[in-house]
C-alpha cells in the first residue's frame, strides 16, 4: 500500500519538489502549492481535510507558519538547506564574485555555518536560522554587514530579491536529493509508525475492593464494551485474574489519550465506589502483551489510589496514569551500560536520562524551549533551565535560536535533544 504524503511548497520550489517525489516509489504525493505567506494555512487545511494523509513534507518557513496547526501524532520532515547546500553555494561565490572573499550568510544553524565557512576559508557574519524571523530583520541584518563589502549567501528569495541592487547576491539552491532524502526518511518513518500502531497491546483490570468485587467486575465490562473509544476491542472477564483487554496499539492509545487516563476509571469510582489497578502491555505477542500488563497491573496495586501503569517490551515503564491526564513518570526499566555511564558523567539519574532519550524519539529532532522540556518532563520551570543547562555542557543539546511566544514577551531560547548521536546504538530502543 502506497503512503501518502501532503506536501506542503511554495510555487517556486514545486518543480523541484515534484522532481524528487517522482523518483521515490511506494509513495504519493498529495500537493498544497502556496504562492505567499498567507495561504500557507489554508493550504495546510486542504491536505489534512483529505483522506488518508500519513505525513507532511514541508519548507521550514512553511512550518514556522502552520507548526501550531498540524496534529500532534503527524508525521513530519521539514526540508532545509544544509552544510552541502551551503558548501555549493560557497563555490558559486567563488566562481561569479572572485573578488571577494567575505560572505554574509543567514538561516542556517550557526554550527553549520561555522563549519562551511571556516573549512573554505571565507570570512563571514552569520545571522542563524530562528524559527517566525521576519524578513525585514535579516535584510537589515546583511546591510549591517556588507558595509564592508562582501555577497549575501541566503536560501530565502524574498531577501535575494531585496538585495540584488545593493549588493552580490547567491541565492541557495535547494536540490531535489535533498528533497527526495526527507521524502524517502518520511515515508520509512510513517511505515514504522503503521506497523507499530498494528501491534497488539493487552491491558488487565483490577478491582481493589468493594462488597461485591463480582458484580463490579462485570459492570466494569460494560462499561468498558460500551467505551466508543474502545469499539473493535476484546474485553473478556477472567475471574480473579481480572478483565483482560486485546486491542491494536493505536485504538488503545486512543482510548488512552496517549496513556494517560485509563478507561472507566472515573466512571467505576463515581458509579461503584470501588477502586481499580489497571496494567497495560505491548509486547510482540499477545502472550508477551498479556505478561507485561499483568507484572503493571501489579506496580498499579501497589498505589494507594485507582491508577494503571504501561509497560512495554522495549522496557519504557509510563505511570501512574489516572483520570487527570497527567502522566506522572516516563522511564526505562532497564539502562545498558553506556547509558549508566553517560548519566554518571552528566550528574543526572538513569532514569532521567532515559526520559530524555524517549522524549527526544517523540520530538522528531524538533527544538523545545527549558519551559516546554519541563512541561513534557513534569518538572517545575526552574528544573527544565537547570536540566537545560547540564545538557548543554555536556553538550547533549545544540542551541537551536530563538522563539517569542508572545508579542511582548521576551524571547526563549530553543534547543534540540542529541542524546541519540552521543549514545548511538547503545541507547534502549
Amino acid at each position: 500500500m502506497s503512503v501518502v504524503i501532503g506536501v506542503l511548497v511554495h510555487a517556486r520550489r514545486q518543480e523541484v519538489f515534484r522532481q524528487a517525489a517522482s523518483t521515490v516509489t511506494g509513495t504519493t504525493a498529495r500537493w498544497g502549492v502556496h504562492g505567499a505567506p498567507e495561504e500557507v494555512s489554508d493550504r495546510l487545511r486542504e491536505l489534512l481535510s483529505s483522506p488518508g494523509v500519513d505525513g507532511l513534507l514541508l519548507g521550514p518557513h512553511a512550518y514556522d507558519a502552520v507548526r501550531d496547526q498540524i496534529p500532534e501524532r503527524m508525521p513530519v520532515a521539514v526540508v532545509r538547506p544544509g552544510p552541502l547546500e551551503l558548501a555549493l553555494a560557497v563555490g558559486r561565490m567563488r566562481a561569479e564574485f572572485p573578488e571577494h572573499r567575505r560572505a554574509s550568510i543567514d538561516s542556517f544553524d550557526h554550527h553549520v555555518i561555522q563549519e562551511v565557512a571556516t573549512s573554505l576559508g571565507v570570512r563571514h557574519s552569520a545571522l542563524p536560522y530562528a524559527p517566525g524571523q521576519p524578513v525585514e530583520e535579516i535584510v537589515a541584518h546583511h546591510r549591517e554587514a556588507l558595509r564592508n563589502g562582501g555577497v549575501v549567501l541566503t536560501p530565502r528569495r524574498q531577501v535575494a530579491d531585496s538585495l540584488r541592487a545593493e549588493a552580490p547576491v547567491v541565492e541557495v539552491e535547494l536540490p531535489a536529493s535533498t528533497v527526495r532524502t526527507q521524502l524517502q526518511e518520511l515515508a520509512l518513518r510513517v511505515r514504522a509508525d503503521q506497523a507499530e500502531d498494528c501491534r497488539v497491546a493487552a491491558g488487565v483490570f483490577q478491582i481493589r475492593d468493594g462488597d461485591d468485587v463480582d458484580r463490579a467486575r462485570a459492570a466494569l465490562r460494560e462499561f468498558l464494551l460500551q467505551d466508543p473509544q474502545l469499539a473493535g476491542s476484546w474485553v473478556e472477564n477472567r475471574g480473579r485474574r481480572g478483565l483482560v483487554l486485546f486491542g491494536h496499539k493505536a485504538l488503545l492509545e486512543r482510548a488512552t489519550s496517549d496513556w494517560q487516563v485509563v478507561p472507566g476509571l472515573q466512571r467505576a469510582e463515581r458509579d461503584m465506589n470501588v477502586r481499580i489497578a489497571a496494567g497495560f502491555g505491548l509486547g510482540p505477542s499477545v502472550r508477551e502483551g498479556i505478561s507485561l500488563a499483568e507484572r503493571a497491573v501489579v506496580r498499579a496495586e501497589a498505589e494507594p489510589y485507582s491508577c494503571g501503569f504501561v509497560i512495554q517490551d522495549s522496557g519504557v515503564i509510563i505511570g501512574p496514569i489516572g483520570g487527570s491526564g497527567r502522566r506522572a513518570e516516563f522511564a526505562y526499566r532497564d539502562h545498558s551500560a553506556e547509558l549508566e555511564r553517560l548519566a554518571r558523567d552528566v550528574g543526572l539519574s538513569p532514569t532521567t536520562l532515559s526520559r530524555l532519550v524517549s522524549l527526544e524519539r517523540e520530538l522528531h529532532g524538533r527544538a523545545v524551549s527549558p519551559s516546554e522540556l519541563a512541561t513534557l518532563m513534569g518538572i517545575t520551570d526552574p528544573s527544565g533551565r537547570r536540566l537545560i543547562r547540564k545538557l548543554g555542557t555536556a553538550e547533549l543539546v545544540t542551541s537551536e535560536g530563538s522563539a517569542q511566544p508572545t508579542r511582548r514577551g521576551r524571547p526563549t531560547r530553543l534547543y534540540r535533544l542529541r542524546l541519540g548521536d552521543v549514545l548511538g546504538g547503545s541507547a534502549p530502543e
